[in-house]
């Protein structure tokens, strides 16, 4: 029995068309391939964080929790002479200053007071009156222990300041801020209550 041979030219041939049909399947898997390593590197960079961590002022990429969030400025100590760097907010809620913790409540803080406060975790609500308003104290009451001058550097403290030409009542904590108008506003209490004890992350 004789076995049917094909001709040379055939057979090269029809590699030639298997070769010619391959190529597009090569192409079309690497496309693929490639398209799904853009998609997990986006979905990996927004997970991180990597677009929205960059901060412009105003905003900030940390726990933002109730208030406003500004980029936080860091928390460096500096020395006697020392210049001040600038602050993205007014009054300040981040950035560099020299550790200064106040004595007394309801007195008028400096900046590097307020911030060293702010840092170790207190929150800070500042009037433009004279006195604290009415209603202040039972806010108090409610969110933190009795202001006490050994407490302030645990973080513990609900702090009363008064600063001239501030309009309503301005809750300050690290990083964020609050505007009001009464102490009666729910979300001052909100506020002092979530942010009490947090303070500058690794202060």
């Amino acid at each position: 029995m004789r076995l049917a041979t094909r001709d040379p030219g055939e057979v090269e041939l029809a590699a030639g068309r298997r070769r010619r049909l391959g190529l597009p399947r090569i192409l079309e898997g690497a496309a693929i391939g490639i398209a799904a390593l853009v998609v997990a590197f986006l979905a990996i960079a927004l997970l991180s964080g990597f677009f929205t961590g960059q901060d412009q002022p105003g905003f900030t990429g940390a726990d933002t929790g109730p208030g406003i969030a500004f980029r936080d400025l860091g928390h460096a100590h500096l020395q006697l002479g020392q210049p001040h760097p600038p602050y993205n907010s007014h009054p300040p809620t981040s950035g560099a200053h020299m550790p200064d913790i106040p004595t007394s409540n309801g007195a008028e803080l400096t900046n590097d007071q307020l911030l060293e406060v702010l840092e170790l975790g207190d929150v800070v609500i500042m009037y433009g009156s004279p006195t604290p308003p009415s209603g202040l104290q039972t806010l108090a009451r409610q969110v933190a222990p009795p202001f006490n001058p050994a407490l302030v550097a645990t973080g513990d403290q609900l702090i009363f300041a008064h600063r001239p030409g501030t309009n309503g009542l301005v809750g300050l904590a690290w990083a964020h801020m609050i505007h009001t108008t009464s102490p009666a506003d729910p979300m001052l209490k909100v506020f002092a209550r979530y942010w009490i004890g947090r303070g500058a992350p690794g202060g």
